[in-house]
Formats: C-alpha cells, structure tokens, sequence
C-alpha cells in the first residue's frame, strides 16, 4: 500500500528550514508551551529519561533539561540539520559538566532506536501529523515507556489551513494540503495502543496574512511544506497558483487573509506490563520476558 507522506520530502523540508525554524514558529511555540505545562502532572517525581521525539532544535528538551538537570534528555528528529541548530550546553553549569547535556539523535519515530521500558517521560510536539499509521506511533511509544511513564503529545487537526486545502482544491486535482486526523481518530489509536486515562484538548485560532504567498513563506520558513506521496512533482504552475489565489480572496476580512489552526494537546499515562493492545482481530498483551514464572522441574 502506497505511504501517505514522501518521508525522504519530509526530512528536506525541515532540513532546510532549520536555520529559519526558530524566528518562523510561533504557533509550535506556543503549543509546546502548553504541553510543558502539562509537566506539572508529574509532581515532585525527577524522571530518569525524558525523550523528546520531533525535537526539532530542541526547545522543549533544553526546556525539560532545566527543570530536571540531572535528568538524561534526548532530543531526537529526523532531520539532522535541526539537530545541529540545539546548543549542547545550557549554562555554567552544564559548561563545567557539573549537568549532563542534552542527548541529540537523528532518528525516525517509526523505528524507535530506543529500549523497551526506558523512557519515563515522552514529549512530542506537532510531529505526529506526518506519519500515517498513528496506532503504530502510539504502540512504538508504550514500547519505549516505563509503566506509569507520561505521555505527552500534540498534532494539527483537520481544520488546519482548511482555507488553504479548499483554494488549491478548486485550481488543483492534486493535494497541497495534508490530511489530518480527528480528536476522535487520535483518542481512538492512543487508547488502542493501551495507554491509559488520557486527556485530550481541542483549540482553534486564525493567524492573518497579507496574501496568499506570504503565508506560503511562512510554511515553507517552518518545514511544513507539501511532503504528500501524491503531490506533483514539478513546481506547481503560475496558472494554478493563481486560481488558488483568486478563489483564496472571497476568504479575506479588513483583518486580511485568514489561516485557520486546529491543534490537539493529548496527555495519557503507559499502562502496566501484560496489559493489552487493541489489534483488529482482538487483543494482544505484552510484557517483559522477565515476566514469565519459570518452574523448575528435578530431574
């Protein structure tokens, strides 16, 4: 079955916004913002691995990294680029190796690199919505969680730029806009995957643009650009843009342009070892090997 999304795409994207990342993304900015407020479930308990899957130039793990300096952050991406946009150190501290410095990892989030049972805490921001398979995500996330370990993820929902989606619909048969997922869909494929008592939130906001190019300025300074399977492989014609643009206008208010975002915030705890995942055909239970009693026989 043909991949909703050209990984390889996705990687250039964001690797060649990396330097132009930071000054671009205040929306991301702002829902890391309150995901690391959900942190605050955690009480006084110091996680021993925080792992931070989408890390881009690691914000948020420099942020963890602060509130627990003894902790061991990973900062993992797949795109090394944005990587190399971290700084190692955070302060004096961290400069006379009194701290440990935040871990960086160029990964991908489909194939974990990570060991079972190893990570208390997971973070990911605005990185799930460019994987298709989200039970699969979720199921790799439980993998790498200790029981009891925290959840803490963020995605863009389907009235994302959905000004955007039907404008370049009316000029294109081709996509520029991804698709993505409901609250419902992502609460469904977290609770498949086991996790337990989640909390998911919803929120909206319109952002104001000029015109049409510059919130394409905006996405592309961001990374988040077209990375369909399906898109056009050519640059897309004048012709076609300009009908997006023409038929974008009946949109425009004396604010301007809108570009409508919907934004899902979901926190969920990893269950005990055996308890089970829902698969299609029912449901499947994991649990260390250590797990096993063994009775031993004489002979």
């Amino acid at each position: 079955m043909m991949s909703v999304f050209d990984s390889r795409q996705v990687r250039r994207a964001f690797s060649r916004a990396s330097a132009s990342y930071t000054a671009a993304a205040a929306l991301q900015r702002g829902v890391e913002a309150q995901l690391l407020e959900s942190l605050e479930y955690l009480d006084d308990r110091v996680p021993a691995v925080v792992l931070d899957v989408g890390s881009g130039p690691a914000h948020a793990a420099l942020a963890m990294h602060q509130r627990w300096p003894k902790s061991r952050v990973i900062a993992m991406d797949l795109s090394l680029s944005m990587l190399q946009q971290a700084p190692v150190r955070t302060g004096w501290r961290d400069r006379l190796g009194l701290h440990r410095p935040v871990d960086r990892v160029c990964a991908d989030l489909r194939a974990l690199p990570v060991a079972d049972n190893s990570v208390d805490v997971l973070f990911s921001n605005l990185c799930l919505q460019w994987v298709e398979d989200l039970p699969a995500a979720f199921a790799g996330f439980r993998r790498v969680l200790k029981p009891d370990g925290l959840l803490l993820v963020s995605t863009f929902g389907p009235q994302t730029l959905i000004e955007l989606r039907e404008s370049f619909g009316v000029a294109d048969a081709e996509p520029h806009v991804s698709p993505f997922a409901s609250i419902a869909e992502f609460g469904d494929a977290l609770m498949r995957a086991g996790f337990r008592n989640p909390v998911l939130d919803r929120d909206v906001a319109v952002h104001w643009h000029p015109d049409m190019q510059s919130l394409m300025r905006e996405q592309r300074a961001t990374g988040a650009t077209n990375a369909l399977a399906s898109r056009r492989r050519a640059l897309t014609g004048r012709a076609r843009f300009e009908a997006a643009a023409a038929h974008y206008e009946q949109f425009r208010t004396e604010a301007g342009l809108p570009a409508s975002w919907e934004w899902i915030t979901a926190m969920a705890w990893s269950p005990a070892h055996g308890a089970p995942i829902r698969e299609a055909d029912g449901e499947l239970a994991r649990f260390p090997a250590s797990a096993i009693p063994v009775r031993r026989r004489d002979g």
